[in-house]
Formats: structure tokens, sequence, C-alpha cells
């Protein structure tokens, strides 16, 4: 009976640490660098998010910015923004994907000054 009850756990979908519904094979997903790979983060942690939860992490904020203050999934769950954004998401199907822009704010920040 153990075999068969390890069995059934291995066929539920992982759960997305962020959001945390369940991410169904059908399901957008990618990998996300706790530490952003240009800050230092190509070897250490890495998670699977629902990839309309990695888009909103990186629509938000700087790879500097994540690698300073926000390398963890508790801090990224503190963040107010994040918080807002968890907050809608988590009413939706675990399959629910929709396009993510980046920020006013952040858009400002990269365009070049004059």
């Amino acid at each position: 009976m153990a075999a068969a009850a390890k069995a059934a756990a291995s066929r539920q979908p992982p759960i997305c640490p962020l959001c945390e519904r369940p991410i169904p094979p059908e399901a957008k997903s990618s990998r996300h660098h706790l530490t952003p790979r240009l800050k230092g983060g190509t070897h250490k942690g890495t998670v699977r998010l629902h990839q309309i939860c990695h888009s909103a992490i990186h629509a938000r904020f700087s790879e500097a910015e994540l690698a300073r203050r926000l390398a963890g999934i508790e801090s990224l769950r503190a963040d107010p923004e994040i918080a807002t954004f968890l907050a809608w998401v988590r009413e939706k199907p675990p399959a629910f994907h929709a396009p993510t822009r980046m920020t006013r704010q952040r858009r400002d920040m990269r365009r070049p000054r004059d």
C-alpha cells in the first residue's frame, strides 16, 4: 500500500511556491533563479513557478533589486506589489496564463535619459 501512495503522490502536480497553486502539466512554467544569474546566482537555487508568476516578478523588479532584497520566496511574497498580484492570481485556475506587461515605473527606468 505504501508503494501505491508513493506513486499517487508522484503524480501530483508540483506547487508554485509563490502563488501556492498547482502547476499542471499543461500550464506554462519556468525556473526562477532566486539570485539572478547576472548577480552570481548561476549555481544557486532555482524554483519552478507558473510563467505568469515568473513574469510578474521580472516585470516589476530589476536584477539588482532581486539580488539585493528579493532573493527568496518569502521576501517576494511580502512585497506589496507582488502581494497584490498574488491576491489576484490565486483566484485564477491553475493553468491560467495572460501576457504580463512591464510596469510603467520599470519602463521609465529603462528608457535612455537625455
